[in-house]
């Protein structure tokens, strides 16, 4: 009977299992919870000491930013607000004012090819921290919540919202040294590869006329090379960490110019971070592909491409001159390794012996963190 009176009704807690009302003290003005006094989830809880429980989480206010050829689309936390601005130099100023009227604590934005930098810099020389993310990881984050829609506002705060829970660090900005550096190299490049082309566009050629527009084209490009080339030796000679780095790398028989100016170009980070981060970063770093029972093969993925490129082709010339190269080759050989994965693992070899010496001249030096796309 006693059962059946009860059907129906709503259960009701005893009194004595009822968790007491949370009141902030006396003494604190805000009305902020958070104190051991203050806050009590439970009988355990309670026990704890005062130094375990006295613990406060504060939520940093990230900006996230869409970046475009033409427009900066801003959106602060998880709901606002929101506002785009042109992207040019008032454009940019209205953002660094929106973000401290927000009390933005960081700004997240994704690599966008350059137009990115202007912003950047701004914002960072008027005391705003800023980083710089991946776009593919974000594009995945925001698959992964079931975010098939795009446009620049949602964008924005999926850049945001990545950026928090990723827990991204600002990183500064490359010197005017730096960036000087990477222009050059990645100009003798393009000059390079240029140069290349016509080169083997002339080999299908008979008419008289074009061959000769091709030759003077040919004799342009060197010219430009050389005057790069002699512009870059004479900026790594202007800086004793790089005079020093570019000592060390050349140690290595085989290592010349172009290896080391594209290495501290493009990967300033060298000596910086442990074998495997370096690794990772340039695309060198065999990625497990497991799944229970199943092992994969190691693939290789992402990464500096262009750095990558070069260790490819000076890891095989190093492995003529240096014995333990030579040895690590003929040992993977013998292994029956594929002849792809051989070149990869002198790539990372080489990689790694780089980032050794990197790390021996920079021990000698005190500098900032560099930025890397996170």
């Amino acid at each position: 009977m006693e059962r059946m009176s009860l059907r129906g009704v709503r259960h009701v807690e005893p009194l004595a299992r009822r968790a007491a009302p949370v009141v902030p003290p006396a003494n604190n003005r805000s009305g902020a919870f958070g104190t051991a006094a203050a806050v009590t989830h439970d009988r355990t809880v309670a026990r704890l000491s005062i130094a375990r429980t006295r613990q406060v989480t504060v939520t940093k206010v990230i900006c996230g930013v869409d970046v475009s050829s033409l427009s900066l689309e801003a959106f602060v936390g998880p709901a606002g607000p929101a506002r785009g601005f042109p992207n040019t130099g008032e454009g940019i100023a209205e953002l660094l004012a929106f973000c401290r009227e927000q009390s933005v604590e960081l700004v997240a934005v994704e690599a966008s090819g350059g137009y990115e930098r202007p912003a950047f810099a701004v914002l960072w020389a008027h005391g705003v921290a800023v980083a710089v993310l991946h776009p593919r990881a974000v594009r995945r984050f925001a698959e992964g919540l079931g975010l098939l829609e795009k446009t620049d506002r949602i964008d924005a705060r999926v850049i945001a919202w990545f950026a928090k829970v990723k827990g991204s660090v600002p990183c500064a900005p490359l010197s005017a040294e730096q960036q000087q550096l990477r222009a050059l190299v990645t100009r003798l490049r393009q000059l390079t590869e240029l140069q290349a082309a016509q080169k083997n566009q002339r080999l299908l050629v008979s008419d008289a006329t074009v061959l000769g527009l091709i030759a003077e084209l040919l004799k342009v490009l060197t010219a430009q090379m050389r005057k790069l080339e002699a512009q870059i030796a004479a900026l790594l000679a202007s800086d004793p960490l790089w005079q020093k780095l570019d000592q060390a790398f050349r140690s290595i028989k085989g290592v010349a110019d172009r290896t080391v100016a594209r290495v501290l170009a493009e990967m300033p980070e060298i000596g910086r971070l442990s074998n495997k981060a370096i690794s990772k970063l340039a695309g060198l770093a065999p990625l497990a592909r497991d799944s229970g029972k199943k092992q994969g093969p190691r693939p290789i993925r992402g990464g500096r491409r262009n750095v990558r490129a070069i260790l490819f082709v000076v890891a095989g010339v190093v492995r003529r001159h240096d014995p333990d190269f030579a040895a690590f080759h003929q040992r993977l050989s013998a292994a029956g390794k594929p002849k792809k994965v051989i070149r990869i693992a002198l790539a990372h070899k080489l990689l790694v012996r780089l980032n050794a010496k990197a790390r021996q001249v920079r021990n000698q030096f005190v500098e900032p963190t560099a930025c890397q796309t996170t």
